[in-house]
């Protein structure tokens, strides 16, 4: 019995020591953790092994919602040596950045509308893009009518910051030239698509969706040597969205399951928010369901969906099965939902569809 208490002393001792020491040696060990940290990724090109072709980054897979786990709109897309970045949500450019995009070579931004959540990250867009890549003219920023407004109105709220750049880190690092933003406002036909970018071998085409009353609002397909991705921007089911999709690798679409928003909706109001419940309410007409974005890939022929513009937030996987709600019997492809962090590369010259997490 004796050897048994001495044993159960001893370990209780020895457990003592051992964390003592590792007190000791943590904020040692944290440090050098930290320094190799830095080295593999401060600085470093962390694009420069990617194989040629389209490189899609999944940076904001939200909605106005409060998601904890996804930022607002966003996606970045590496084709070739082009950087173009659709649509800026809040949060969105921090996870960007952490995913190792080059925000500070982005050669333009596209908005699909102009609804807070697509562009309340634009002001830092437009600032990371200028000090990130030491520019000497500005971002290039592509959208509807009313994005000059837009970008105006938030240079406007960034310039005395963009003053404090300047004057703690040098013309060479912040030049006051390379602030703030170019607008083009794109102008589209009532049907088909028009080319919208074309530099490197990267066509960007821009279309009219239907998200009324936001008018106009558009979807955007981007090819580069023979791979192809189509963004639906938010929109109702839409037969334009099938036309411009046919032909693509992957179709990018937003999703919203009617009957848990309107749970929620229903929730609202006994709870004695009518005015919540009204918001809940007033959103189930003008998106599509993940049903109605299966129906749209399976008719265009894509070999890949993802969803995005996730309503109502999902905290856990567990819900996935009930958001999808049958949705996986319409599409013959591989479908999934949008996850913040995840990359899905498409080589050149190659019927390969990658996918991995960046942020995980």
């Amino acid at each position: 019995m004796k050897w048994i208490l001495r044993s159960v002393v001893g370990l209780i001792l020895l457990l003592v020591l051992t964390g003592g020491t590792f007190k000791v040696f943590q904020a040692r060990i944290g440090a050098s953790v930290f320094e190799r940290m830095a080295g593999r990724l401060v600085g470093l090109d962390q694009t420069a092994t990617l194989e040629d072709g389209l490189h899609v980054y999944f940076c904001g897979t939200g909605s106005p919602l409060p998601d904890p786990e996804r930022a607002g709109p966003c996606l970045g897309i590496l084709a070739g040596d082009k950087a173009l970045v659709f649509d800026t949500g809040s949060g969105s450019l921090r996870k960007l950045m952490r995913m190792g995009f080059p925000v500070g070579e982005t050669d333009r931004v596209f908005l699909t509308h102009l609804h807070s959540d697509h562009i309340d990250g634009l002001g830092e867009m437009m600032l990371q893009a200028w000090i990130a890549g030491s520019r000497t003219t500005p971002v290039q920023i592509s959208g509807p009518e009313g994005t000059g407004v837009v970008a105006n109105g938030f240079m406007s709220a960034y310039r005395t910051d963009a003053g404090y750049r300047t004057a703690h880190h040098g013309i060479a690092v912040a030049n006051p030239s390379g602030f703030g933003a170019e607008v083009t406002e794109i102008s589209l036909p009532s049907d088909g698509a028009v080319t919208v970018f074309s530099e490197g071998g990267v066509r960007v085409q821009a279309f009219l969706v239907n998200h009324e009353p936001v008018e106009p609002a558009f979807g955007y397909r981007i090819d580069y040597k023979g791979r192809a991705v189509t963004i639906s921007g938010d929109t109702v089911r839409s037969d334009a969205v099938t036309e411009v999709a046919k032909g693509s690798d992957l179709l990018i679409h937003e999703a919203l399951n009617r009957e848990m928003v309107a749970v929620m909706s229903a929730a609202a109001a006994r709870n004695g928010d009518a005015e919540l419940s009204r918001i809940f309410s007033d959103i189930l007409d003008y998106h599509a369901s993940p049903s109605e974005a299966a129906e749209t890939a399976q008719a265009a022929d894509v070999e890949a969906l993802v969803l995005t513009h996730i309503v109502p937030p999902l905290p856990m996987p567990m819900l996935y099965p009930a958001f999808l709600d049958g949705a996986g019997d319409k599409f013959d492809g591989k479908m999934e939902i949008g996850e913040d962090g995840l990359m899905i590369s498409l080589p050149a010259k190659s019927d390969r569809i990658v996918r991995r997490n960046l942020l995980n």
